[in-house]
Formats: C-alpha cells, sequence, structure tokens
C-alpha cells in the first residue's frame, strides 16, 4: 500500500462500530513500517481530521461538501472578468522569482488565441517552481484581477494538464477543512470511506412512509452519493443554495436526530425525583402564596395568571419541572418567580435565585425582601462582594435552612456553599450561564434527595429575550416553555428614535430638559467588544464631557469595574432621583427599574445587538410618563446595523424583534452558553428550512412511540457523542 493510502487508512480508523451501518472490512496486512514511513506525520494527519470530528468511516461519509466549484468549463483569457471567479488553461511562457517589493513567485501563460495572463504566489515551494516551469500546460482557478500589467491571478488553484486532459463532468465539492488537511486529501479520504460504508436506512417503513415519503426525497445513500458526486445533469443553483432534494433528505434527518435526541431527555426527565410540592387552598390564611397575593399593590395580569397555574401545576408533581418562563421587557417575570418560590417555601423547601450580573441580583433581591420579609421569610443575599463576616452569616443560613430564599450571582454556585433543602432553582437570563454553572446548582439539592436516587430539583429558567418560535421548536424542545405575552397596565408605549451623531449638541439640549422637568435619563456608551479598557475609558471620557456640558444636573457614572459598593450607591442615588443623568455601560441592560426614567441615549447604537438594544429600551417606559429611546448611530452603517435600527424604529415587540434578530444573527444570540458550538445544526438552517421542523417533529413523536430501538441507531449515526450537548 502506498504511503499516502496508508495515511488514509490510518487517519479514518473507527474508535467504535456504528450501530446500524456496516462493520469496515479488515484493512489488509501491512508490512513493517520503514523508518522513512514518519508515524508521527500520520498522529498528526489522524489528529487535524479528529479536529473536524472525523474520527471514523461514517464521520467521512457524512462530512459533506460546504459549497461547490464549476470546474466544468473553461473560460479563454481574452474574455475573464475582473472580479469573477473563473477557470482558465494556457501555457507557462515565463517563470521568474521577483524581488519587488517582496519576494514572490510570477508565471505567465497564454492560451491557444494567445491572450496573456499572469499567475503571482506570495508563498511557494521549490516544487511549485517546478511544477510550472516553462512549457507546461496548466489549468488554473481563482479570483481574476485587473493588475498594473493586466490581468492575474494571485494564488490560483493550478492543476498541470496535457493537451487532452477531459474537463470534469460534475461540480466539485468544497469541504470544511482545517489547516494542514488539503482538498485533494479530503476528497480521497471521503471516497475511500464511501466505498467502505454500506449507509442501510434506518427509518422504519411506516416512519418513512408517513413523514419522509410526503417530502419526495431520495434514499439516503443516494442522497450522499449525489452530494459528494453531483451528477452532470444535477441542478447546480438547488445544490449550491441547499433546496436540492438531497439536501432535503440529509437536514430531515439531521433535525429528526436533533427532535429525537431532546423529546427522549424530556422523557427521560419523568423517570427522575424531585420535591412534590403541593398547593394550598386559596382560601388557606397560613398558604405563603395566598399571604403573598393578597399584600401585592397589584393585581396580576391574566398572562401572569396563566403562567403562575402552569408553573404551579408542575410544582405539585414528583419529577423534576425544567420549564423556560419567557416574557418581554417589563411583563412581570419577577412576580411569578415569587410566587413559585412560595409554593416551594410553602412545603418546607427552600429555593434558589441566581442571576448573572451583581446589579440584577440585587434587584431581584430588593424586591423579593420587600414582598416576601414582611411575611416572615428570611432571604439570603450571596455575592462575591460580600465581606467575609456577612458571607459566613449567609452560609450558615443556607446550610442550616435558616434561610428559605437564597438570591445571589454564580456566588451560590461554589463549592463553599450548601443548602439544607435545596427544592427550586431558579435561573435567570439562563442564556448567560454555562451548562457546567446550572449543573453545579442543580447539585447543590442532595441533601434535599432523602436517599432518593436520581433526585433533582425543580427548575425555572426566565429569559427577558423571547424564543424565537422556530427555535423553541428545535433547541428548546426539551423544555416546557410559560410564556408571558401581556405587559401589566400603565406601562406607557416608548417612542424611539434614531439620529445621526452630528446632532449631539440637539440632545444633549434634550436631556437637559428632561432633566429640569423632573424627569431622569440614562446615557448608555458604546459596546467595544475588542477592550473593556477601551469601553471603561469610553464611559469616563462621556461622563466628564457630560458633567461639563450639563453643570446644573447631576451626572452619576457606572460601569463593571466599580467595586460592588460603589455601584450599588450609585444606582441607589439614581432610584431616589438625586442623580439626574446616570451614564451607564451595558452593567445596566438587565434588571434596573427606575420609573421615573423617561430618556434613554444609546450612543453608537450600531455596535449593539437587537436583544441588547430592546433589554436597554426597556430601562425606560417603567412609569406613566412617555418614555423616549434615541439610538444614536455613526456613519457608514452597515447593511445589518440599518436593519436592526429599523427594526427598534418600527417595533418594540420584543417577539418580532427576536425573529427578526434570528434571520440576521442565527440562534447563537438565543442560544449563549446553553449547549457547546458542537451541538448546533451542521446542515439544517433554522432560517431556510424551518418548514421541516414540524415533520421531523412528528415523526420523531411516532418513532419515540413505536420503534424505541430505531431511536438508538439513529441518534448514533447523527449526533454520536454530540448528543450530550443537547441535554444541559
Amino acid at each position: 500500500m502506498p504511503l499516502s493510502d496508508r495515511r488514509l487508512a490510518a487517519s479514518t480508523e473507527p474508535l467504535a462500530e456504528e450501530a446500524g451501518d456496516a462493520p469496515r472490512a479488515a484493512a489488509p496486512a501491512r508490512k513493517r513500517a520503514k523508518a522513512d514511513d514518519k508515524p508521527k506525520t500520520v498522529v498528526k494527519t489522524a489528529d487535524k481530521l479528529a479536529k473536524l470530528g472525523l474520527k471514523s468511516d461514517i464521520d467521512l461519509v457524512l462530512h459533506l461538501p460546504m459549497r461547490y466549484e464549476d470546474e466544468t468549463q473553461l473560460t479563454p483569457v481574452g474574455e475573464l472578468i475582473p472580479g469573477d471567479v473563473a477557470q482558465t488553461e494556457g501555457v507557462v511562457f515565463d517563470n521568474e522569482i521577483a524581488y519587488r517589493p517582496r519576494r514572490q513567485l510570477l508565471v505567465k501563460l497564454h492560451d491557444d488565441a494567445g491572450d496573456e495572463l499572469t499567475l503571482r504566489f506570495l508563498n511557494f515551494y521549490g516544487s511549485q517552481v517546478q511544477q510550472m516551469a516553462i512549457g507546461k500546460r496548466l489549468r488554473v482557478r481563482g479570483d481574476v484581477r485587473g493588475g498594473f500589467f493586466g490581468l492575474e491571478m494571485v494564488h490560483p488553484a493550478v492543476r498541470p494538464v496535457d493537451d487532452d486532459t477531459p474537463l470534469p463532468q460534475a461540480l466539485t465539492p468544497v469541504y470544511p477543512s482545517t489547516a494542514g488537511i488539503t482538498q485533494a486529501y479530503l476528497r480521497k479520504a471521503i471516497d475511500n470511506a464511501l466505498s467502505r460504508v454500506a449507509l442501510p436506512e434506518l427509518l422504519p417503513e411506516a416512519i418513512a412512509n408517513a413523514h419522509l415519503k410526503p417530502l419526495n426525497v431520495p434514499g439516503l445513500l443516494d442522497a450522499v452519493r449525489t452530494l459528494h458526486h453531483p451528477r452532470a445533469d444535477s441542478d447546480e443553483t438547488a445544490l449550491i443554495d441547499g433546496t436540492h432534494p438531497a439536501w432535503t433528505r440529509i437536514k430531515f434527518e439531521e433535525l429528526l436526530a436533533q427532535q429525537l435526541s431532546l423529546k427522549r431527555a424530556h422523557e427521560e426527565r419523568r423517570t427522575r425525583a424531585a420535591p412534590a410540592m403541593p398547593r394550598r387552598a386559596a382560601d388557606d390564611d397560613t398558604s405563603l402564596v395566598t399571604r403573598l397575593l393578597k399584600t401585592l399593590p397589584f393585581a396580576l395580569t391574566g398572562a401572569q395568571q396563566r403562567v403562575v397555574a402552569e408553573i404551579g401545576g408542575e410544582l405539585t408533581l414528583a419529577y423534576p419541572m425544567q420549564r423556560l418562563l419567557q416574557g418581554d421587557v417589563g411583563s412581570g417575570k419577577t412576580i411569578v418567580a415569587a410566587l413559585a418560590a412560595a409554593q416551594a417555601i410553602d412545603a418546607g423547601y427552600q429555593a434558589a435565585l441566581m442571576a448573572p450580573t451583581e446589579i440584577l441580583a440585587e434587584q431581584h433581591a430588593r424586591k423579593l425582601r420587600g414582598w416576601l420579609e414582611p411575611l416572615g421569610v428570611s432571604v439570603a443575599w450571596l455575592a462575591g462582594s460580600l465581606k467575609a463576616k456577612e458571607k459566613r452569616a449567609a452560609l450558615e443560613a443556607a446550610a442550616l435552612g435558616t434561610a428559605h430564599l437564597v438570591i445571589g450571582t454564580h456566588a451560590i454556585i461554589q463549592d463553599a456553599v450548601e443548602f439544607a433543602r435545596l427544592g427550586l432553582v431558579i435561573v435567570d437570563e439562563q442564556h448567560r450561564f454555562g451548562v457546567a454553572q446550572r449543573l453545579a446548582l442543580r447539585a447543590k439539592a442532595l441533601n434535599a434527595a432523602d436517599g432518593r436516587a436520581d433526585f433533582q430539583p425543580h427548575q425555572l429558567m426566565m429569559s427577558a429575550t423571547p424564543i424565537p418560535r422556530t427555535l423553541a421548536m428545535t433547541y428548546y424542545a426539551d423544555l416546557d416553555v410559560s410564556t408571558i405575552d401581556e405587559l401589566p397596565p400603565g406601562r406607557t408605549p416608548i417612542l424611539t428614535k434614531v439620529v445621526s451623531d452630528g446632532r449631539r449638541d440637539e440632545i444633549i439640549a434634550r436631556v437637559r430638559q428632561a432633566a429640569l422637568t423632573g424627569r431622569q435619563v440614562y446615557w448608555v456608551c458604546p459596546l467595544i467588544e475588542e477592550s473593556e479598557t477601551l469601553q471603561l475609558q469610553t464611559a469616563v471620557e462621556t461622563y466628564e464631557t457630560l458633567a461639563a456640558a450639563l453643570p446644573e444636573l447631576r451626572v452619576g457614572l457606572v460601569h463593571g469595574r466599580l467595586a460592588p459598593a460603589e455601584k450599588a450607591a450609585v444606582m441607589d442615588a439614581f432610584a431616589r432621583n438625586e442623580v439626574q443623568l446616570l451614564v451607564a455601560t451595558t452593567v445596566i441592560e438587565v434588571g434596573v427599574d427606575v420609573p421615573n426614567a423617561s430618556l434613554m441615549v444609546i450612543e453608537h447604537a450600531e455596535r449593539f445587538g437587537l436583544a441588547q438594544l430592546h433589554q436597554l429600551r426597556g430601562r425606560v417606559g417603567r412609569g406613566s410618563a412617555a418614555s423616549v429611546c434615541v439610538l444614536m448611530y455613526a456613519n457608514p452603517l452597515s447593511q445589518t446595523a440599518r436593519q436592526r435600527l429599523k427594526t427598534m424604529r418600527e417595533t418594540t415587540d420584543g417577539f418580532e424583534i427576536a425573529r427578526r434578530d434570528l434571520e440576521i444573527r442565527g440562534p447563537g444570540e438565543f442560544l449563549g452558553a446553553r449547549q457547546s458550538g458542537k451541538a448546533m445544526l451542521r446542515f439544517a438552517s433554522l432560517e431556510n428550512d424551518g418548514w421541516l421542523i414540524e415533520p421531523a417533529r412528528e415523526a420523531a413523536d411516532a418513532m419515540l412511540k413505536s420503534f424505541p430501538d430505531a431511536v438508538a441507531t439513529h441518534l448514533a449515526r447523527w449526533l454520536g457523542v454530540r448528543e450530550q450537548y443537547l441535554k444541559a
């Protein structure tokens, strides 16, 4: 076996045979490796393939092209157009290594009509110089440029050919790759794997007939072969844009695997133990839930009552609730969380609420203490900024069970924190936390297990970033979702204005006018992703500029680098209207509730994502005064930034904003750290393939019900070890 083939075989050896796929034939006996076989290189190649997730034949077979190149036709040099990608052919008549201004290889060729083209290589090997020697006929493909001395291609793909070398009859696949793995190597590895893998159909006939046949798609093996080697008569446009029936078959299989995985996780959770928390009668005056409802200074909206009933009903069950509570900015999620905590405390359990920032956690603590402490509930506060004595007291209260509700940041999940009887975990802005952090909080409930195996506390996750329907149906299919789709009465609509930063003086005058009439103002500084130091510097400079321009106002500054006590002092002063203008970074994005604030200026709004702009805007419009949000931008605007600002001006509906955000940016913003990037869909796109989700969901339900063995083999093929990422 040639060395290249030995490397190929070594790099594609499966770690374990996949259920449902034909085992790979035993490799022929090899001779003892010679010293010049360089086994280290073999290991390196295998490692590089493993980085791409290519550890077995089935991995290679399902490593599908990300695009195609059309090498089926030649364009004469005289017809090449700068800016196009094209393929042409000619004979080399000049080949030199030049040093102007840096070392580079210049190869000149002419085609049969005598028209000339220059090939420029800034990085090259000696072997390439020989490959493109004078007199050689080359077939080259690349970006055509108009150079100083005529048309040229920089680093084109080059292939030496004879006068009669035929053109390919099909599109050439281009695969996702990594440094050190060439397309030629991948194509050969994939072809070898295709010759060894049978790729049998795994879907039971009843499922295929009911859910696959209506889609009018080919068999799986035909689909895979078509995508790796499109026939000459294939619809090139459909292959490239992903609408070809072969792609539809692959995307359906992938979406089916995702649905099966999440639905199975949902069902498995029902086999675990959780504390049953019975609801007391509505007229039971000893019930904490009843007493809390009676003392609230407002009535729950219909949407709040509905979700309280959904959550309360699930808490009575003896298997763990895993529910996502979503609602727009200001829809009243905190009181729903408080009522869930009250039901847990009524049943003799502790509740814990974790928020991603100290400002948000403290806001929750202030509200919940105000509601619950007068009713005899002990609320503990845990954050990194606590002094040693306060922290010891909070840790002791949680461990002894004298604290009924513990609120804090990720400090709650530190090893030193123990709970006596934790039964309910509430995570706010859940997409800000990683899988490991949420699992660590869940693990704090073991003392409440009472010896029961597979014990989990109930878990309520909250998000003010509404989840678009297609996303809820895919990545959140393992969760039950409650939605507050109604704002409390008395909220005034927020008017959003998009203004160029050339009108800064007008905006400052508007800030002065609002503050002198008794209103309060936020001025949010630009998001500078490259550097937290730069962002801090910008915030400080903006604060100094505005303080100088508005000497009659008290101006405050809050940012992430402030000591927690200083931050709290500034926020308290703003809440008490002792500070009229608050200059802030995005630390005020969630949780800040100052009803008197009715004007917000967001500087360099084009640098923010839609979800973040919507969250920030939600800090105003919380009282009865008419509120305005000014989105100040700097030119030039990218197309994406223009779309975002247009969306913000047109709607204040968080669900519509979330839908448009999904279109613009994809699912990553909503998922946050919910899962590793490995768990993202590889082939299906929620934007283009949402219509396939419903058939995949229906097929998954039918398979789980009637064909459990087929479920396991399907998941092994399409997800393998990646399934674990979908479950956290």
